[in-house]
């Protein structure tokens, strides 16, 4: 126990946080680089590319609700193992594709399967035997460290962006490290209490509005996070965008920690008005087509995703009986479906305003929508709800 009476993390949590950065520090020092080096490897158009692109992203988002599910059968530790294997072997086919192009698709499909189980598996053990009062705690460090791989893993990568042999070679080798060390991980014991639902049955006990939001959180988010790069492009210095967009990755790293406690304590309606303020006052700022006006919206959108990221995943976990494990899977699901509907409708609208040369009308556009949707999730929710509950109202 601390003097502060919290308790600190055990010697596994520990291990799953630092494993859980690396993996992330791994994953994002390639992907932001995968679009090209699709287009080199395989000839590739950029329609093309993004079709891929969006397959795999589809499958690593997607499939975390049957990975969930998996874990549930094979154990937190088995498939962690296993998720570990199969990053090393999609690292290994990511070397080979530079003799064989066509396997560097495999291998791009082969890892995102293989964060699809690792995502919920990792958050779910991390939690595992945790109380309602140590949560909280748990996911937003949970999330900080992952955080921390995001902001330094494209860094990492522009070291090697003219030798994607080598950064491929160093991925094989630290994945093949994480694998060995996750094979000395402890089982988790099981909860006799616990139920394993049938895989059919793997959306049971879904906890609706969180999954809602969570898909409403990301359609939001990925339009600032896919779309602000050609936004920003010819309006400020490359360096000031990718250094902004580290400083983004690395306030969630700092923010979430230090309202982790205010965050657990609001109501959910609280919670959302500030998040989805915060985006909305972000998108905003970007109209200004500066580099204050950008700077100062990516901070605002950073607090607003702080407060929304976690609260969703809190709410998620306290409105359902399902394990941990499962939760994510479900969350993992609800992302899926937001980052889906930002490609289908977040491009076409920015392609819509680009061609009328009025883009900073675009930003108009998603700031509207980050305070109507909410309101209209909330009141369809309240309404779908009161036949359930014999409300008479």
């Amino acid at each position: 126990m601390t003097p502060g009476g919290a308790r600190s993390f055990t010697g596994v949590q520990t291990a799953l946080l630092g494993s859980g950065l690396l993996v992330n520090l791994i994953g994002f020092s390639v992907y932001p680089y995968l679009a090209v080096l699709l287009r080199d490897r395989m000839g590739l158009g950029m329609d093309q590319v993004g079709v891929v692109l969006g397959l795999a992203t589809l499958v690593q988002f997607a499939g975390g609700l049957p990975g969930a599910a998996l874990a549930e059968r094979l154990g937190l530790q088995r498939s962690l193992l296993l998720a570990m294997a199969l990053q090393t072997l999609g690292s290994l086919g990511f070397l080979a594709g530079g003799a064989w192009p066509a396997v560097t698709i495999a291998a791009l499909f082969l890892r995102s399967a293989a964060t699809a189980l690792y995502s919920p598996s990792v958050r779910g053990y991390v939690v595992h035997g945790a109380g309602p009062d140590e949560r909280p705690r748990l996911v937003s460090a949970s999330y900080a460290t992952g955080n921390v791989g995001v902001a330094l893993g494209p860094v990492v990568g522009a070291v090697f962006i003219h030798d994607p042999g080598g950064m491929f070679a160093v991925a094989v080798a630290l994945h093949a490290a994480l694998t060995i060390a996750h094979a000395l991980l402890p089982r988790e014991s099981r909860d006799d209490r616990e139920v394993i639902e049938p895989l059919r049955r793997a959306l049971g006990g879904l906890a609706v509005l969180p999954f809602a939001v969570t898909a409403l959180t990301i359609y939001l988010h990925m339009n600032f996070y896919q779309y602000l790069s050609s936004y920003a492009e010819g309006r400020v210095p490359t360096m000031f965008y990718g250094s902004a967009m580290m400083g983004y990755s690395l306030l969630l790293v700092v923010l979430q920690p230090l309202i982790t406690g205010r965050v657990e304590r609001m109501r959910y309606e609280y919670a959302m008005a500030l998040g989805f303020g915060g985006l909305a006052a972000g998108a905003l700022a970007f109209t200004g087509g500066n580099e204050i006006s950008i700077a100062a919206g990516i901070a605002v959108i950073a607090a607003g995703n702080s407060v929304l990221f976690l609260k969703n995943v809190l709410e998620a976990l306290a409105r359902t009986p399902r394990s941990p494990a499962v939760v994510f899977g479900h969350q993992r699901l609800a992302e899926g479906t937001g980052a889906s509907l930002s490609g289908l409708v977040g491009g076409g609208t920015y392609q819509a305003f680009e061609s009328a040369d009025l883009l900073p009308g675009f930003w108009a556009a998603v700031a509207a929508q980050c305070l109507v949707l909410p309101a209209l999730v909330l009141v369809l929710h309240r309404r779908l709800r009161r036949p359930a509950m014999g409300d008479p109202r």
